[in-house]
């Protein structure tokens, strides 16, 4: 989960505390639902991070201040920084009251941007937001660096959901355009160059730096780049990899220009949200943001951020049972005080109902249960009542992984080596290498594989134990291996589903084909599955991945269940194997 560094001072500064000590940080966090990850300093995290050497010769650049890193969930955004982190604690420790924030549109008219269809090519959606008359410190500039950075690695998925790009406003003029362009239409100065660079070229300079780097793909193979300008021509950014040079902020910026691009226009309305209400705080009027009109190309105009508010009406009884609690243990006024610690604004409209609001802040409360879990945080873990639940369940093993367990045990016994192979393979592994044609096989492929050696589910396990062997041809000869897993087949319903079957595939492999002894391993599985003589029998058979004449099937009560057989010599040369093998696989759940 996300982690959060801050200062002893100034958690104690929030707090009205002259001092904390460790051990009331971790119960202060505990009781807010948080965990208390370390206790260090900027010395100390060098020194992990770099060795001591490098830390005693930074000397005094590095500050011995206590720093306690807080693990935060990771659906409370809106605890990612510094500024969001403390002020929930303070209405927590009834230190402060929730804010009210509100989204404005000054009487000059809002700010326009404009969307070009282009950008429906790669990312469709823009988000815009405006923070006026803000004074930075340095502690809160590297905290709002720090919380674009953190919203990338978390909601904005690597920034392939959303990319965030900050700007000053004074550097600018609107209106602004959003558009994408061919990669070598694209020519600007990027952040902290010293020249001006073709989106092509961008792309080769950052392909080797490690900061960068991973996000080039995201954009990389697409004819068109997402670009935003302002009213003269200048590049404020090319999302999602890096912001123009020209509009960047400094400690001396008073007018931020907020825009968020995005392929999730939802999230990028919580990442908006989440940025403004954090810093807006700083603003001369605070926690009020300046709105920005966003015009698509059907017409369509959207106001962001809209910073809504929400009604949601629960149950007083809901929330007593879930906690467990009665009447008289938890009133409708003892609920409301402890929802609006959580910064969960609650009223009482009935002797039945609370209306509880959710603030912009809290996009994570979807659901009564989540206001039923706030709850519980403000009351306390520790003064829940333990219950056992008014019903008895005794868990066993499944009866499948029963008798998986058990055959496990026999063909080890029987000396075998288990082996534990992909759940996925190619194509070619279960049809041309098998010799069997693709089509007849009801595979379940993989829409979008990353690489060719996990395109489908496998259907047999045969393919799997033959790269082992050929992965272990330098040990001792005979090699015996065997596996017993899931293969996966679609489904034959017209639900387009698959089902999972249990297979167990067994493989001797060495001078001699030894089917004499694969032979014996299966008889001796059926002895003790307690077959009865008369219910299990080889039938000759024909199977192209097995040698013409040398293979079988395996019938259980006048049904095959499996094959068995010596392996094909063009089998074996699919696997760069040159010496005889046999081999059998059967279906393990018809037996139970």
């Amino acid at each position: 989960m996300p982690v959060v560094q801050i200062e002893k001072a100034a958690l104690c500064q929030c707090l009205n505390r002259k001092d904390f000590t460790d051990e009331e940080v971790d119960e202060l966090c505990f009781e807010f639902g948080l965990e208390l990850d370390e206790v260090t300093s900027e010395r100390e995290m060098l020194a992990k991070e770099q060795g001591d050497a490098k830390a005693a010769q930074m000397g005094d650049q590095l500050s011995d201040a206590v720093i306690y890193k807080i693990e935060v969930p990771a659906n409370r955004y809106d605890l990612l920084c510094v500024e969001g982190l403390s002020r929930a604690l303070m209405v927590f420790q009834s230190l402060a009251q929730p804010p009210l924030y509100k989204a404005v549109q000054p009487a000059a008219g809002m700010q326009q941007m404009r969307v070009a269809p282009s950008t429906a090519q790669i990312r469709p959606y823009v988000v815009c937001a405006m923070l006026r008359n803000l004074s930075f410190t340095p502690a809160s500039y590297k905290s709002f660096i720090d919380l674009q950075d953190k919203l990338h690695q978390t909601i904005c998925r690597q920034r392939s959901l959303v990319a965030i790009g900050t700007h000053d406003f004074d550097t600018l003029t609107g209106p602004f355009l959003y558009e994408a362009l061919p990669p070598s239409d694209i020519v600007f100065k990027p952040l902290n160059q010293t020249k001006e660079f073709s989106a092509v070229e961008l792309m080769q300079l950052y392909s080797g730096e490690s900061h960068l780097k991973a996000y080039l793909p995201i954009i990389r193979d697409s004819p068109v780049y997402p670009v935003i300008k302002d009213a003269n021509g200048v590049v404020l950014s090319m999302p999602p990899i890096i912001n123009g040079d020209h509009s960047k902020i400094t400690l001396n910026t008073k007018n931020v220009f907020i825009e968020a691009t995005a392929t999730d226009a939802h999230k990028a309305s919580v990442v908006l949200d989440t940025l403004v209400c954090a810093f807006s705080q700083y603003c001369s009027e605070q926690f009020t943001v300046q709105a920005v009109q966003v015009n698509y190309p059907d017409g369509r105009a959207s106001i962001y951020p809209s910073l809504a508010y929400r009604q949601v009406d629960i149950q007083v009884d809901y929330l007593r049972k879930g906690v467990g609690r009665s009447d008289s243990q938890l009133t409708i006024d003892e609920i409301c005080n402890r929802l609006t610690r959580m910064c969960l604004v609650a009223k009482a409209t009935s002797d039945a109902t609370v209306s509880v609001t959710v603030p912009p802040t809290r996009h994570d409360v979807l659901h009564p249960c989540d206001v039923l879990e706030d709850l519980a945080i403000a009351i306390g873990y520790n003064n829940l009542e333990m219950s056992l639940p008014p019903t008895l369940c005794t868990g066993k093993q499944q009866p499948l992984n029963s008798l998986t367990d058990k055959l496990r045990l026999e063909v080890a016994f029987a000396g075998f080596t288990e082996c534990l192979t992909f759940a996925l393979c190619s194509e070619k592994d279960i049809s041309e290498r098998l010799r069997l044609p693709l089509d007849s096989l009801p595979a379940v492929r993989i829409a979008n594989p990353k690489t060719l050696e996990f395109q489908v589910a496998r259907t047999s396990l045969l393919p799997g134990i033959l790269k082992t062997v050929h992965s272990n041809r330098s040990l001792p000869l005979p090699l015996k291996l065997f596996e017993i897993q899931d293969v996966v087949y679609k489904s034959t319903d017209s639900s387009g589903s698959a089902v999972n079957s249990r297979q167990l595939a067994a493989v001797y492999y060495g001078k001699s084909s030894g089917f004499e002894l694969i032979h014996g391993l299966m008889d001796r599985i059926m002895q003790v599955l307690g077959v009865p003589v008369d219910q299990y029998k080889l039938s000759a058979t024909e199977v192209a991945t097995y040698f013409t004449g040398r293979c079988a099937n395996v019938l259980y009560k006048g049904s095959p269940v499996g094959t068995i057989g010596v392996l094909h010599p063009e089998t074996l040369a699919q696997f760069d194997l040159t010496l005889p093998a046999s081999a059998f696989v059967f279906d393990v759940e018809k037996f139970l």
